[in-house]
């Protein structure tokens, strides 16, 4: 039903799809052997304009995997785009290499740029403050996999809320799921986009935005903490006021549920202490495996091969 989709936001795929892919995902996590190979021939070209870690790797791991190969770049100054080559020729010449193109880009409608220009299926890997759709699929596959639902949630976003793509991507994507509030913890000058905010009034999406964590935490399912993204700072001065606004240590999760769920995209600075790390809500390394195994799970279904 994916074959051949470009996906640039979480909405151009529906629930029933998202729900197909946590379905073939958890075949791939109980059985790694499972469309071994399934993907040989392929190649996929991750065109990296912006730093990664996690979801560059994740997406190579994946491919490799499934038996295909990858090619691209990591930094742009190794590209012709250091050269003034225009994004579209980059991803024309990138698509009649790769079978799927991968990208990930600082600017706001990148992905959707690139899309048009492309003869093969573009992923977006996150374009500015815009959208993150693979990071979305990674939080709802663990939100699921760890609470067993995603429906009937309270789930609460701290930190970056105006910078923050995978903050914006999941709201939209929880927003689609049934008796879901959502808890906006932020500072004045990072408060969630009035677009978003539009948008979950659409819908009738319960919300509310707060200042104070503390009082938040022990109504919440799930707190989904992000870092203050100094790349998206003009002033280093903001950045620094801001960067420790909020920080979740071991005092503060005593508050919480027992069945509390913490997710991070990452990287984490120091908006999470590290001895949270030992306890068992802290999900976010799993968080990242799970990353590997939804990117299986798109790549195979984009290309047809499952």
């Amino acid at each position: 039903m994916l074959k051949g989709l470009s996906l640039i936001e979480p909405e151009d795929i529906t629930i029933e799809d998202m729900e197909n892919l946590f379905l073939l995902a958890e075949k791939i996590e109980k059985d790694e052997k499972y469309l071994r190979d399934s993907c040989w021939g392929k190649l996929m070209a991750t065109l990296f304009f912006e730093p990664s870690t996690r979801t560059r790797l994740s997406f190579e791991a994946a491919m490799l995997r499934l038996g295909g190969n990858c090619l691209g770049f990591a930094d742009p100054l190794s590209s012709s785009a250091s050269k003034g080559e225009s994004l579209a020729d980059t991803i024309r010449m990138a698509a009649s290499y790769a079978d799927i193109i991968v990208m990930r880009n600082p600017k706001e409608g990148a992905a959707l740029l690139a899309s048009r220009y492309s003869s093969v299926p573009v992923i977006n890997a996150g374009d500015g403050g815009h959208h993150h759709p693979t990071q979305t699929l990674t939080d709802l596959l663990t939100i699921k996999r760890l609470s067993g639902r995603i429906n009937n949630l309270t789930v609460g976003f701290c930190g970056d809320l105006k910078f923050g793509r995978t903050v914006h991507s999941l709201a939209k994507a929880l927003a689609r799921y049934k008796n879901i509030n959502m808890i906006f913890i932020s500072p004045d000058e990072l408060i969630l986009p009035e677009y978003i905010k539009n948008n979950l009034k659409k819908q009738n999406v319960q919300f509310s935005e707060r200042r104070n964590f503390d009082e938040a935490i022990p109504e919440l399912d799930v707190l989904y903490m992000t870092r203050v993204q100094r790349e998206r700072f003009f002033n280093e001065e903001d950045y620094i006021r801001l960067k420790d606004t909020y920080v979740l240590n071991m005092e503060r999760i005593k508050t919480g549920k027992d069945s509390l769920i913490v997710l991070h995209p990452l990287p984490r600075v120091n908006e999470i202490s590290v001895d949270v790390d030992a306890d068992p809500r802290a999900a976010y390394f799993k968080q990242a495996k799970y990353g590997m195994y939804v990117r299986m799970a798109l790549l195979s279904s984009i290309l047809g091969v499952n």
